[in-house]
């Protein structure tokens, strides 16, 4: 189930950094997920959670989620996964988390995630980027620094895979036309805000509900962003409640308006799924670019 590489290195790890005497007693798939595989780890000392894949497969990956994680749990606002290591081994590499086990949801679980996502986005940053480049899904994510949010959303986020879509024949000359006249536009269209610190991936399938009944939040695309776009992504996909935004409006009003942008601000993610898995998701950024141009 976990390629004998791999193996070999945990029980090594165990051995050194958990008690000599641990051993695995079993291994069980988890699923979710799509790029990478991953299993739960019972042993004689705990239960844990690896994730790997072919190293060359995807390149930097897990060092880059490693950091993101790290990010997140210095924040001390959401509770995020423990990272125990990371590894490269052979032709793999691997990610070792602590395993978090959901339990049901304390009262008012969405109005305390509301007063946490804003409270960790008040933690900022002199510009919009990171100091290192990361993964959003499958794709590799540009986070150069740029001092201007428009600057960056152009040139890290929707240009890139606008044209990544054009060469692959997914949009044609005319919407890149398109796509291009928005980009003219946005600094008209979207609030003046400091940068925050995003998730940047934020779904309802990369949140549960973890230790003691409280959020918790994984698989990140971190970096320091508007924070109406981590907004506009927790919208897609089934949505949050309306008490999660209730309270992060309680906590950190957002700017008159958030509502209707929320679809320009749900670009990014739409075409990340325009380059992964076309069909329809081709025609919700043709429509959306076409409101707001």
């Amino acid at each position: 189930m976990i390629p004998e590489e791999i193996r070999q290195n945990l029980d090594s790890w165990f051995s050194k950094e958990v008690s000599p005497s641990t051993y695995i007693k079993s291994l069980t798939a988890v699923t979710g997920g799509s790029i990478n595989e991953a299993f739960r780890i019972d042993t004689t000392s705990g239960t844990f959670f690896i994730k790997f894949n072919l190293a060359k497969k995807f390149p930097g990956m897990f060092g880059a989620e490693k950091r993101g994680l790290e990010i997140l749990r210095e924040a001390n606002c959401i509770q995020v996964p423990e990272v125990l290591t990371f590894a490269e081994t052979g032709r793999y590499a691997y990610l070792i988390l602590e395993y978090i086990s959901s339990r049901e949801p304390v009262k008012d679980f969405w109005q305390i995630f509301g007063q946490q996502l804003a409270s960790m986005h008040r933690k900022t940053s002199g510009v919009f980027g990171l100091d290192h480049n990361n993964y959003i899904g499958s794709l590799a994510q540009s986070n150069k620094n740029h001092e201007n949010w428009i600057e960056f959303l152009v040139s890290e986020r929707l240009d890139p895979l606008a044209k990544m879509a054009f060469e692959d024949g997914k949009f044609h000359k005319a919407d890149i036309r398109q796509i291009e006249k928005l980009y003219n536009k946005l600094e008209s269209l979207l609030p003046v805000e400091n940068p925050s610190l995003l998730h940047g991936d934020l779904w309802n399938g990369n949140m549960m509900t973890g230790k003691d009944g409280n959020p918790c939040i994984f698989d990140p695309a971190v970096y320091f962003g508007h924070r109406e776009t981590d907004i506009a992504m927790t919208r897609l996909f089934g949505g949050f409640p309306d008490s999660f935004y209730e309270s992060y409006n309680h906590w950190w009003p957002l700017e008159t308006g958030w509502k209707e942008r929320i679809p320009l601000n749900q670009l990014y993610p739409l075409l990340v799924h325009v380059n992964l898995f076309g069909g329809g998701y081709m025609s919700q950024v043709k429509q959306i670019v076409a409101k707001f141009v």
